[in-house]
């Protein structure tokens, strides 16, 4: 069985929500895949908690970031057309 990797998930996910989005989009992937090694029975499932939680904080930091990304290119776009 292979080790988890929650703690490594979850400080991907604190640091998407913090400085870099990214990371978050790491975390989201990373995250999805090892629960599904850990449904199936071949991944550690001790780490569990923390891997859904670094998978639900790399979540809401791609859509901030994502969000962010968007209204300043909309910004740009508006200050481009005065």
């Amino acid at each position: 069985m292979q080790p988890h990797r929650g703690t490594l998930i979850l400080v991907f996910g604190i640091l998407g929500l913090v400085c870099c989005g990214p990371f978050g989009l790491a975390a989201w992937i990373m995250g999805s895949g090892d629960l599904k090694q850990m449904d199936a029975g071949t991944m550690d499932s001790e780490g569990r908690s923390s891997t859904n939680g670094g998978k639900i904080c790399g979540i809401i930091a791609t859509v901030l970031w994502g969000l962010g990304a968007l209204i300043f290119a909309f910004g740009l776009i508006a200050s481009n057309l005065k």
